[in-house]
């Protein structure tokens, strides 16, 4: 029963964002809808994936995309034409797709080649193949190492290609513009004056980075990993950021150390696929870091969650502080 409520309320609010022209409105709707994600995950018993649809849905989403409303406006403009076209190529595409759907088993079969052959190895054989309790970290950080490092790879370029987007529209140095914001300093703190919300932000930050190391380190045991502790840490700093302003933040880490943490957790990912490799093993075989198979798995899989956190949370911090940059130059252009 609760099944079919939760689907009802996600109807309607992909209904409601549909309809919607006011876009501080569609992300508020936008979070809603990844609550009620998470919600379904976490009655589908996926509390790893429940997780991540919290900490990003519904947290570095909502904030990322309230910042881009700063520099596009809040109303949706007028449109000039029927997207009519738009409408019948995705009207196409879902019933392609509902058609393709149609010979696959019924959902949740036990019957299913899924849950024939490859779910059983992971609940049976994991813990003994890789020492891991939490079978979710051990699929994605060893069996499918390979779609892991995929992710993270289209998370970087992605972030830096907002980077390079973002940048090619801020003022050059030498500018009048560029000038101002460089040599006076003027970035946004606005919220530094209320000191209720500076001494709260700093009970509560070391708080969550502690909270965020334990999400990093206790995948083995529980829900968890890298992309999480990096979405938690990345709160941190964007917290710190908005109480205390850019400038302040920028003492903490500056944009030249998050891009090089952000390159760094690929490359780390990556290295450890390339030992391998070296070694005479697949690519992402962690046999090769240990004589017992068990320690080379937790050793592999650990530094690849590392990698996974550190470009995870330099993306997000950078996306953030590139926002907030330009904010600071419309700004001062009005």
């Amino acid at each position: 029963m609760i099944h079919i409520v939760l689907l009802c309320f996600l109807l309607f609010t992909v209904f409601a964002i549909v309809r919607m022209h006011d876009l501080f409105a569609v992300v508020m709707l936008l979070s809603i809808y990844g609550f009620l994600c998470a919600s379904f995950f976490m009655v589908m018993d996926a509390v790893d994936v429940a997780f991540t649809e919290a900490a990003v849905g519904i947290g570095i989403s909502t904030l990322l995309l309230l910042s881009a409303l700063t520099l596009t406006g809040r109303y949706e403009k007028t449109k000039r034409h029927k997207p009519l076209l738009a409408l019948v190529t995705v009207a196409v595409t879902a019933g392609l797709l509902i058609y393709g759907t149609l010979e696959m088993p019924p959902f949740g079969s036990a019957y299913a080649p899924a849950h024939q052959h490859i779910a059983p190895h992971y609940i049976h054989q994991s813990f003994g193949e890789t020492g891991i309790i939490n079978i979710v970290t051990s699929v994605l950080a060893s069996y499918r190492g390979y779609d892991t490092l995929g992710e993270l790879i289209v998370i970087f370029t992605a972030g830096i290609g907002v980077l390079v987007l973002l940048s090619s529209l801020a003022p050059e140095a030498g500018s009048k513009e560029g000038k101002e914001q460089h040599g006076k300093g003027k970035l946004p703190a606005p919220m530094k004056q209320h000191a209720i919300l500076r001494i709260v932000s700093k009970m509560l930050i070391p708080l969550i980075l502690l909270f965020a190391l334990y999400v990093q380190f206790h995948a083995d045991f529980g829900p968890g990993g890298g992309f999480q502790a990096g979405v938690i840490f990345a709160s941190v700093i964007i917290l710190y950021l908005m109480i205390f302003g850019l400038k302040a933040a920028r003492k903490v880490i500056s944009l030249a150390w998050l891009e090089f943490l952000a390159a760094l957790g690929v490359l780390i990912f990556g290295s450890v696929g390339l030992l391998s490799l070296l070694s005479g093993e697949n690519f992402l075989d962690y046999d090769m870091l240990s004589s017992d198979p068990v320690q080379a798995q937790h050793l592999g899989i650990f530094l690849v969650e590392i990698g996974v956190g550190l470009t995870v949370a330099a993306i997000i911090i950078l996306i953030f502080m590139t926002f907030t940059g330009r904010m600071a130059d419309r700004g001062e252009q009005q």
